[in-house]
Protein backbone atom coordinates (compact mmCIF):
# COMPACT_ATOMS: atom_id res chain seq x y z
CA UNK A 1 0.00 0.00 0.00
CA UNK A 2 1.43 3.16 -1.31
CA UNK A 3 1.05 6.88 1.20
CA UNK A 4 -1.61 7.85 -1.04
CA UNK A 5 -3.66 4.93 -0.49
CA UNK A 6 -3.79 6.45 2.88
CA UNK A 7 -4.64 9.70 2.10
CA UNK A 8 -8.45 11.06 1.52
CA UNK A 9 -9.56 11.47 -1.44
CA UNK A 10 -8.54 14.27 -3.31
CA UNK A 11 -5.73 14.85 -0.96
CA UNK A 12 -2.74 17.06 -2.63
CA UNK A 13 -0.25 14.20 -4.22
CA UNK A 14 2.14 12.41 -1.69
CA UNK A 15 4.90 13.18 -4.78
CA UNK A 16 6.71 16.22 -5.48
CA UNK A 17 5.92 17.75 -9.01
CA UNK A 18 8.54 19.00 -10.60
CA UNK A 19 8.70 21.19 -14.42
CA UNK A 20 11.69 18.49 -15.22
CA UNK A 21 10.11 15.74 -14.52
CA UNK A 22 6.00 15.81 -14.46
CA UNK A 23 4.31 16.04 -17.62
CA UNK A 24 1.80 18.56 -17.73
CA UNK A 25 -0.61 15.41 -18.25
CA UNK A 26 -0.09 14.44 -14.77
CA UNK A 27 -0.97 17.77 -13.20
CA UNK A 28 -4.26 18.00 -15.51
CA UNK A 29 -5.18 14.26 -13.79
CA UNK A 30 -4.55 15.58 -10.63
CA UNK A 31 -6.61 18.40 -11.04
CA UNK A 32 -9.51 16.33 -12.64
CA UNK A 33 -9.82 14.41 -9.34
CA UNK A 34 -8.93 16.88 -7.17
CA UNK A 35 -12.13 18.71 -9.18
CA UNK A 36 -14.28 15.69 -8.82
CA UNK A 37 -13.93 15.00 -4.98
CA UNK A 38 -15.01 18.17 -4.50
CA UNK A 39 -17.96 17.96 -6.68
CA UNK A 40 -16.68 21.21 -7.91
CA UNK A 41 -16.72 20.81 -12.16
CA UNK A 42 -20.52 22.20 -11.72
CA UNK A 43 -18.52 25.43 -11.49
CA UNK A 44 -16.07 24.94 -14.05
CA UNK A 45 -17.86 26.22 -17.14
CA UNK A 46 -15.61 27.70 -19.73
CA UNK A 47 -16.84 31.01 -18.78
CA UNK A 48 -15.90 30.84 -14.98
CA UNK A 49 -12.64 29.15 -15.53
CA UNK A 50 -11.25 32.12 -18.55
CA UNK A 51 -12.26 34.87 -15.55
CA UNK A 52 -10.75 33.21 -13.09
CA UNK A 53 -8.10 32.82 -15.32
CA UNK A 54 -7.41 36.91 -15.69
CA UNK A 55 -8.63 36.99 -11.46
CA UNK A 56 -5.16 34.88 -11.12
CA UNK A 57 -3.38 36.23 -13.67
CA UNK A 58 -4.42 39.61 -11.62
CA UNK A 59 -3.37 38.45 -8.19
CA UNK A 60 -0.16 37.74 -9.61
CA UNK A 61 0.26 40.92 -11.00
CA UNK A 62 -0.99 42.94 -8.04
CA UNK A 63 2.36 41.62 -6.52
CA UNK A 64 4.50 43.97 -8.53
CA UNK A 65 2.18 46.80 -8.03
CA UNK A 66 4.19 49.86 -6.70
CA UNK A 67 7.46 47.96 -6.45
CA UNK A 68 10.59 49.65 -8.30
CA UNK A 69 12.58 47.84 -11.04
CA UNK A 70 14.47 45.13 -9.77
CA UNK A 71 12.49 45.01 -6.86
CA UNK A 72 10.66 41.59 -6.75
CA UNK A 73 7.81 39.93 -4.42
CA UNK A 74 8.45 37.43 -2.08
CA UNK A 75 9.68 33.81 -3.73
CA UNK A 76 7.11 31.92 -2.00
CA UNK A 77 4.09 34.50 -2.78
CA UNK A 78 5.26 34.34 -6.64
CA UNK A 79 5.22 30.91 -6.55
CA UNK A 80 1.51 30.56 -4.80
CA UNK A 81 0.14 32.96 -7.11
CA UNK A 82 1.93 30.94 -10.35
CA UNK A 83 0.52 28.24 -9.04
CA UNK A 84 -2.91 29.41 -9.10
CA UNK A 85 -2.77 30.75 -12.40
CA UNK A 86 -1.38 27.00 -13.69
CA UNK A 87 -4.17 25.66 -12.16
CA UNK A 88 -6.92 27.11 -13.22
CA UNK A 89 -5.12 27.41 -16.91
CA UNK A 90 -4.70 23.71 -16.54
CA UNK A 91 -8.94 23.20 -15.24
CA UNK A 92 -9.57 25.49 -18.46
CA UNK A 93 -7.98 23.87 -21.51
CA UNK A 94 -9.01 20.43 -19.57
CA UNK A 95 -13.11 21.79 -19.51
CA UNK A 96 -12.05 22.41 -23.31
CA UNK A 97 -10.33 19.93 -24.28
CA UNK A 98 -7.08 21.86 -25.72
CA UNK A 99 -3.87 20.24 -25.40
CA UNK A 100 -1.52 22.99 -24.03
CA UNK A 101 1.43 21.17 -24.97
CA UNK A 102 0.11 21.53 -28.47
CA UNK A 103 -1.37 24.83 -28.92
CA UNK A 104 2.14 26.38 -26.71
CA UNK A 105 3.95 24.12 -29.88
CA UNK A 106 1.93 25.62 -32.46
CA UNK A 107 2.31 29.16 -31.05
CA UNK A 108 5.59 28.73 -30.50
CA UNK A 109 5.85 27.64 -34.33
CA UNK A 110 3.83 30.65 -35.60
CA UNK A 111 5.97 33.19 -33.79
CA UNK A 112 8.43 32.10 -34.91
CA UNK A 113 7.56 32.59 -38.44
CA UNK A 114 6.25 35.79 -37.38
CA UNK A 115 9.42 36.83 -35.27
CA UNK A 116 12.34 35.63 -38.05
CA UNK A 117 15.89 36.00 -35.84
CA UNK A 118 16.93 38.32 -38.54
CA UNK A 119 14.06 40.79 -38.18
CA UNK A 120 13.44 40.46 -34.50
CA UNK A 121 16.33 40.12 -32.13
CA UNK A 122 16.81 42.57 -30.19
CA UNK A 123 13.58 44.28 -31.12
CA UNK A 124 10.47 44.57 -28.39
CA UNK A 125 8.05 45.73 -31.43
CA UNK A 126 5.20 44.07 -32.71
CA UNK A 127 5.39 40.97 -35.42
CA UNK A 128 3.68 43.51 -37.91
CA UNK A 129 6.04 46.63 -36.81
CA UNK A 130 9.07 44.47 -38.31
CA UNK A 131 8.36 44.45 -41.64
CA UNK A 132 6.43 40.89 -42.07
CA UNK A 133 5.31 40.07 -44.96
CA UNK A 134 1.01 39.60 -45.30
CA UNK A 135 1.65 35.57 -45.50
CA UNK A 136 3.18 35.47 -42.32
CA UNK A 137 1.03 37.56 -40.99
CA UNK A 138 -2.08 35.64 -42.03
CA UNK A 139 -1.03 32.33 -39.95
Amino acid sequence: MSGRDKEPPGAAPDRAYRDAETPLAVLAEALRGFNRDRDWEQFHTPKDLAMALSVEASELLELFLWRRDGDLPPAERLAEELGDVLITLTNLASRLDVDLMAAAEAKLALNGRRYPVERARGSAKKYDALGATPEEDER
